[in-house]
Parts: C-alpha cells; sequence; structure tokens
C-alpha cells in the first residue's frame, strides 16, 4: 500500500493569543463558574455525586463526591479563555486537599461566590487592586473570629469520629483516631498496601529513615532480616568510600575509643569497602554495618544528616566542606541506645544528643513549620520534626483489587491529614456554622468602613461565608433561605443538621471541623480570589505543553 505524505505528520500548533478584557473576564468567569459547578453538588453529609467517564469507554463511569478528585479529572476545557479559569480553580482546590486534606468542596463555593461578586463590583467600576487588599484584611477578621470559636479536641473516640467524617469507613476511621491519639500531630504515618482486606497497624520505637544497609550480608538477624547495634556510634557523612584504606582511620579510631558497635551512614561504598567492612567485623569487640545517607548529596540529604547529628549527639562530615574521613574524631561520632537497618529503612531508639540542643532545633523546625506557607515545605517540616520527637506508625490498607487499595490508601492520606490539623490547631462547630458565625465581626467592620472598596470588601464576605450553609441545604433538597433564617434566629453555634432536617447545637451533637482545614481554605481562597480578581490579559500558549504532570494538581 502507498502512503502519499508525511505518515506522521507534526501536530499544527495553535498560534499564540491575547485577550484583554472584558473577553478575559467572561472567559475566566466561566471557567470558574464550570469547575466549581461540578464540585458543589459534593458538599454536605448527604451529597449528590458526579459522573465521570473513564479513558475506557467499555468501563462504567465513576461516581464521585470528593472535590479535589473531581477537580483533578478535569484535565482541560475545550474553550480556551474557559480553560484558564478553570486550571486556576484546580489548582486551588488540589493543593489545598493536598495541604489538609479536607475542604475542597467548601473552598470551591467560597471561591465561586467571591470571584462572582468581585467580579460584579469591579465591572460597575470598582478598583481591583484595592478590593483585593481589603478581602485580605477581612480574611484576617475571620481568621480571628475562627480562633475564638476553636476547641482542643481529646482523645481517640473524638478523633476517630472525625476521621469517619473525612474518610466514610468506620474500621479505617477507629484505627487513625487510634494512630493520630498516639503519635500526635508530627509523628510519621507510613500507609503502605495492606496484606488482606482488613487495616492492620503497627507502632515503630523511635525513628526510622527510608535507606536500608549496603548489602544484604550485613544483616545478621535472618528472623527479623535486620541488623541491630546496641549502644552503638554512628558515623554521619555524605562522603563516599570507594577504597578500604579510606575507611581505616574510622576504624582505628573508634577502636582506640573502645567503641564496641559503629553504624557508618555513607553517601556510597565500594563493593571493595564492603568487604573489607565485612572481613573486619568482631563480634563482641567491633559490629559494624553500614547504610547509606538519605538522599545525601541533595538538599533534603542535608537536612537528614542535621536531624540525625541533632538527635545522637554527632556532627556530619560533609564533602562539599572539603572534609574527609582521615579527620574523623570521636566527637564527630554520634550515639544511641540502639541502632537499626534492614533492606529498606535504618532507625535510631534512644538518640543520646544533648536534650537543650535538640529541643532547640525541634523548636526552630515547629516555627519555620508555622511560618511555612508551601504545601511540600510544610510536609518537609512536618515529617522532619515527627523523626525526631520520635512517634512512628505503619498501616497496611487492603482491599479487593489493587486499584480499590489505592483509592483506599489516597483516603487515608487524606483523612489523616485532617486529622494532624486537628490535633494541631482544634476543632469548630461544623456544616458551616463556623464561617456562618464570622458574620457578626463582618457587619461590624461593615459599618465603621466608610470607603467604598472596603464595604463592598466586607459586604461580599458576609455573603461569602453563609454559602456553605446554603449549599449544604441545598444538595439535602431544603429550601436554603429557610434553613438560614431558622439557623440565624436560633443564634450562634447552632447550624443545619441535614440527615435529620432540624436546627441544632452542632458541637454539643458532635458536629465538628477542623480549625486548620477552615482556616487554611479562608486563607488560600480569599488571596487566590483576590489574585484572580486583578487580570487583566490572558495570554494563550503558542505551543502548550504535551505532558502534564497529573499529580501536581497544576
Amino acid at each position: 500500500m502507498h502512503v502519499r505524505g508525511n505518515p506522521n505528520p507534526k501536530p499544527k500548533l495553535r498560534r499564540p493569543r491575547l485577550v484583554f478584557n472584558p473577553a478575559a473576564y467572561r472567559g475566566f468567569q466561566r471557567g470558574v463558574n464550570l469547575i466549581a459547578g461540578a464540585v458543589r453538588p459534593t458538599l454536605g453529609p448527604l451529597p449528590r455525586h458526579v459522573a465521570v467517564a473513564r479513558s475506557a469507554l467499555s468501563l462504567p463511569p465513576e461516581l464521585l463526591d470528593n472535590g479535589a478528585v473531581i477537580a483533578r479529572r478535569i484535565m482541560e476545557l475545550p474553550s480556551r479563555d474557559e480553560d484558564m479559569g478553570a486550571m486556576f480553580v484546580r489548582h486551588v482546590l488540589w493543593r489545598l486537599q493536598d495541604d489538609v486534606g479536607d475542604g475542597t468542596a467548601t473552598a470551591a463555593v467560597l471561591f465561586q461566590s467571591l470571584y462572582n461578586q468581585g467580579l460584579h463590583y469591579i465591572v460597575s467600576g470598582g478598583n481591583p487592586v484595592m478590593l483585593r487588599h481589603y478581602l485580605e484584611e477581612g480574611s484576617r477578621v475571620i481568621l480571628d473570629a475562627l480562633d475564638a470559636m476553636t476547641r482542643p479536641v481529646r482523645g481517640q473516640a473524638q478523633l476517630a469520629k472525625l476521621a469517619e467524617t473525612v474518610c466514610h469507613d468506620h474500621e479505617m476511621a477507629g484505627v487513625l483516631g487510634e494512630i493520630h491519639d498516639i503519635i500526635g500531630e508530627y509523628g510519621q504515618l507510613d500507609i503502605r498496601d495492606g496484606r488482606r482486606y482488613e487495616i492492620e497497624r503497627e507502632y515503630v520505637e523511635g525513628t526510622y529513615w527510608n535507606s536500608g544497609v549496603l548489602s544484604p550480608d550485613m544483616i545478621t538477624d535472618h528472623a527479623t532480616m535486620r541488623v541491630e547495634l546496641q549502644d552503638a556510634a554512628i558515623l554521619i557523612t555524605d562522603v563516599g568510600i570507594k577504597e578500604p584504606r579510606d575507611l581505616v582511620p574510622v576504624l582505628e579510631m573508634a577502636i582506640r575509643s573502645g567503641i564496641s558497635a559503629l553504624m557508618l551512614a555513607v553517601d556510597e561504598m565500594s563493593p571493595a569497602v564492603r568487604g573489607f567492612l565485612l572481613a573486619n567485623r568482631r563480634p563482641g569487640s567491633l559490629e559494624m554495618a553500614a547504610v547509606r545517607t538519605p538522599d545525601s548529596r541533595r538538599a533534603d540529604g542535608r537536612l537528614a544528616m542535621e536531624d540525625m547529628a541533632a538527635l545522637t549527639g554527632g556532627r556530619p562530615i560533609i564533602h562539599d566542606a572539603g572534609e574527609t574521613l582521615e579527620g574523623v574524631r570521636p566527637e564527630h561520632l554520634g550515639r544511641a541506645r540502639l541502632i537499626w537497618a534492614d533492606k529498606s529503612k535504618f532507625g535510631i531508639i534512644g538518640g543520646k544528643g544533648d536534650p537543650r540542643a535538640l529541643q532547640a532545633h525541634v523548636a526552630a523546625l515547629t516555627a519555620a513549620f508555622e511560618r511555612a506557607r508551601d504545601v511540600d515545605d510544610r510536609k518537609r517540616l512536618r515529617e522532619r520534626i515527627g523523626r525526631l520527637i520520635g512517634g512512628s506508625a505503619v498501616m497496611w490498607v487492603g482491599g479487593m483489587s489493587p486499584a480499590h487499595i489505592e483509592q483506599r490508601k489516597a483516603v487515608a492520606k487524606y483523612a489523616s491529614d485532617t486529622l494532624r490539623g486537628i490535633v494541631r490547631e482544634g476543632v469548630v462547630p461544623g456544616g458551616g456554622t463556623a464561617l456562618l458565625d464570622c458574620a457578626p465581626a463582618l457587619r461590624q467592620r461593615l459599618e465603621a468602613a466608610t470607603d467604598p472598596d472596603e464595604r463592598a470588601a466586607y459586604r461580599m464576605l458576609a455573603k461569602m461565608v453563609e454559602v456553605p450553609m446554603r449549599t449544604i441545604a441545598q444538595n439535602a433538597g431544603y429550601n436554603p433561605s429557610e434553613v438560614l433564617a431558622e439557623v440565624k434566629q436560633a443564634g450562634p453555634g447552632h447550624g443545619f443538621d441535614a440527615v435529620s432536617g432540624k436546627v441544632i447545637r452542632m458541637a454539643d451533637a458532635g458536629f465538628l471541623d477542623s480549625a486548620a482545614v477552615q482556616k487554611a481554605l479562608v486563607r488560600d481562597v480569599i488571596s487566590a480570589v483576590g489574585l484572580a480578581l486583578t487580570i487583566e490579559v490572558l495570554v494563550q500558549r503558542k505551543d502548550p505543553p504535551v505532558a502534564l504532570n497529573k499529580d501536581s494538581g497544576s
């Protein structure tokens, strides 16, 4: 068969395009409303589901009620203008889910309400820059009001009940409540594929890193498949050891210092050096093993070495500082009651670093965590703090198929993130009640304001905080205006129980939300809306990227 022309022609590139207002506003707004409209039905205890077609059309559609997952499934809209608005909101929702694990449906309806109100005001002659300034001032008013109504949560039962509102899985919620009651906010939780359908957990003493022994021959206990060094010293370095003679100064120093067990955390170790180390192990006099320093040549690896040093009292030997193993002295070594390693991890139990120095190190990391706004930075800092305070657990999540296991693991992760926020910052009345009860503070600021843009900002925010409860009532089949009027008449702390159809005092009935989630979505939504309202031009790419990172939420 003769094929005419190029059988694999290069796809035609879309021309670059600049879109100015008011067309930019209209397109961006349609995208915002489309993605918010897709997520809106999932809000509340009686959600309506969203059907998402699968890539294989022969399979039935997914029925979803998770706002972030729904937003993640929307990869591109046909209209390039609408797509920019939709992807902007999608990014906000996914980053919020990634940060605190919950609140995406509430964030979607808040974003839609505030953006539409703000856009209407701007096209009527309002100043977008000043409006953004006053909206951000208003966010601080809401956050202060949420702080005033926050109360702590204590005990496994309360945590389990709150976890169930996120994961809707009674067994999973009970296990997560127990785990976070033990490990607290910062403790390590490793969620893995389960060995059976039931959820299992194991608690790990001390702390560990995901980096195992450099040779399986170093494992001495074949029952547990790991090596354990009692009353051990540890050398922490990112220096690679390529020749056996490079290790000789370390071994001589260890013998002179009376060290009976030595763990080497190094960047790399050649096969010749591994053989030399194994040949010179002396059970009862000098036991040795080696692990790879986690991410040793990257920034995260340097931070891991700092943490290990603080925990054990050692000082890292840094390659980029020109240091070598020839200069290793006893004071460079850290100490611990027990250091263990298996094929994939190594851990430290009973680090013997200076308690005051360790406390100061943890305090510095905690302060950095509180300041950090970037999701990835917060995760890294939380993991580091968790390792240093020593609370660790492993949770095995099973399922009926690999896909089901992955779905359950994702739900467990989101519920765990929510519980961390609850342990850290407490809870507020649920069901949209906490946000609704912020309205009096906003109206008080509205009455005191004289600037038109300031008055508009507080008016918009006062209307915005009503939207979650309105949406919950609407999704449950009730008239939102009638429900809201009844709730306001009942007074602060009251909300709408969509299941019973009654107005109740939410905290007394156990309907609670994570204060950390509510604060995060207020901060993120108002900041993002303020930024979106200042967009004047849409610049479309000439050659948009072909491959997108589907897991990034971008």
